[in-house]
């Protein structure tokens, strides 16, 4: 904009990425065979009278590809009906944008200026030999993997794992060889509702050193807020949580939508160093909370801070007689509010293109209100509630129990019913198949359609287990999950019930 007199924006729209179609519903082709959309920009410079910045003008074009054609061949720049564009900072959009929450938005605190330390989850690339489903599985496979009596041919037959420039089988084998392997094993939140094992020595894991400065944090006891720092398309649904290590792609496979892991304690030793796991015994642990947030928040409540744990807010009968509030505290009330249906919807196309920011409240009864039902998502979502033993679905017929290809038919009538279909009053209950015989009965439509990130929950957890039979456990577990995100949805709506109104205050 510092550079030329004009700009001129013609947007040809036709992104198979971002699934578009046109404002009236028609379809939307690309003026190529890619799934890149297209534009063309025109950059004019006038030296003799060069602006500030310059102007800039858009324009969409939609449709089938012959009509984007023949608009292309049948005018130019004179006949084009420009939009009159005025970017600003930060962010200089060069597409239309209605900005006016923009300030309001920019009151919230940034996430990254919440935590004062944050990090990419872990990348193993090599899922097939350190990621297993369960500790045993996994011990079994380094043991072969590290056996002298192994060839590395036998190893890229076996588990296809193969040498590469920066990584070699033989020096891996030689390191795995020298640990106590059981030492390394450790839980790993894989994907949403997916906890698996990962064998996290940084030594041998590609990337693995890259991720240790933060992944080293839940090592220990902690809790952690997973955020991505940008989303393909709007549509924000990409806030969870982990108590374990962290998958970089625990929220989204997309690129932009890699998962970010927000401790909240660091753990810290008398000498410290970040290239070695803890010693538990001598470590201390602090929250990750920067000085200025803190102060913001003592301020807002007019209250005292502790540096461990929750404080009084919520044991206290009245909100006026608490004294003190504590890091897990925050971190619920964020969670509530990053899962309210009317923020991630008034702030879309913020939410879409950095990290979310939080607004703060003064009402000492509404952020415990709104803490307690974050506490509730929290629990939820990382398994831990007593809800989720009171299981709302049945897994009726017997069979392999192998998950074959998945699929979901919604509620329909039916004169005979089984007992899951009375409670839905006549309705023969949304079936999860997982083979042509076998299903998971008693599915709401939201409930199976509902996403976390980039993924369907239900669908993600099934298909990543093709091939696989599921045991008693794993049938228990997927329907534990049914009912976290029933209660989610129900949990949404009540969050979106306290908020009087906002921007909150």
């Amino acid at each position: 904009m510092k550079s030329f007199s004009e700009i001129y924006l013609l947007n040809l729209h036709g992104s198979a990425l971002l699934g578009e179609t046109a404002p009236d519903g028609g379809k939307d082709e690309n003026v190529f065979d890619i799934r890149q959309g297209v534009a063309i920009a025109l950059f004019v410079r006038s030296p003799s009278r060069l602006p500030k910045t310059s102007k800039v003008y858009y324009a969409d074009l939609w449709g089938l590809r012959d009509g984007k054609y023949r608009y292309l061949l049948e005018n130019d720049v004179s006949t084009t009906n420009w939009q009159t564009l005025e970017p600003v900072s930060p962010y200089f959009f060069f597409v239309p944008k209605d900005l006016s929450l923009l300030r309001e938005y920019n009151m919230g605190w940034k996430v990254t200026e919440i935590f004062r330390k944050h990090g990419a989850g872990c990348e193993s690339r090599k899922d097939k030999l350190w990621v297993a489903f369960d500790r045993d599985e996994l011990l079994e496979r380094l043991r072969y993997f590290s056996s002298p009596n192994v060839s590395e041919e036998d190893i890229n037959q076996r588990l296809r794992v193969y040498s590469t420039e920066y990584w070699g089988i033989s020096e891996a084998k030689r390191i795995v060889r020298s640990t106590c392997m059981e030492d390394y094993v450790k839980q790993f939140n894989y994907r949403p509702f997916d906890e698996r094992f990962i064998y996290y020595n940084p030594q041998v894991i590609p990337r693995g050193s890259h991720a240790y400065p933060t992944m080293r944090h839940m090592l220990e006891e902690n809790l952690a807020l997973l955020a991505c720092r940008q989303q393909a398309k709007v549509g924000f649904r990409h806030i969870f949580c982990s108590n374990v290590l962290t998958e970089r792609c625990a929220v989204s496979l997309r690129t932009r939508e890699l998962t970010s892991v927000f401790p909240l304690y660091l753990y810290t030793t008398p000498e410290d160093t970040e290239g070695t796991l803890f010693a538990t015994e001598e470590v201390t642990r602090e929250p990750n909370l920067s000085p200025q947030f803190i102060a913001a928040v003592k301020e807002k409540l007019d209250l005292d801070f502790v540096p461990d744990g929750k404080g009084d807010l919520q044991t206290c009968a009245e909100p006026a007689e608490a004294t003190c509030f504590g890091p897990e505290d925050i971190l619920h009330y964020a969670y509530a509010v990053f899962y309210s249906p009317t923020y991630r919807q008034r702030y879309a196309e913020f939410l879409k293109i950095d990290f979310p920011r939080l607004p703060l409240t003064s009402d000492r009864e509404l952020f415990k209100a709104l803490a307690e039902k974050g506490e509730e998502l929290v629990a939820l979502h990382l398994m831990e509630s007593p809800k989720l033993n009171q299981l709302i679905t049945g897994f009726p017929v017997s069979g392999s129990n192998e998950v074959g290809t998945v699929r979901y038919t919604e509620p329909r009538h039916k004169e005979e019913t089984s007992e899951v279909s009375k409670d839905l009053g006549g309705l023969t209950p949304g079936r999860v198949y997982i083979n042509k015989t076998q299903y998971f009965e008693g599915i709401e439509p939201a409930v199976w359609a509902f996403q976390i990130g980039g993924y369907q929950v239900l669908h993600k957890w099934l298909k990543d287990r093709q091939g696989r039979r599921l045991s008693f456990d794993d049938l228990f577990h997927y329907q534990k999950i049914v009912v976290a995100l029933k209660e989610t949805i129900r949990l949404m709506e009540e969050i979106d019930e306290l908020i009087p109104a906002w921007p909150i205050e």
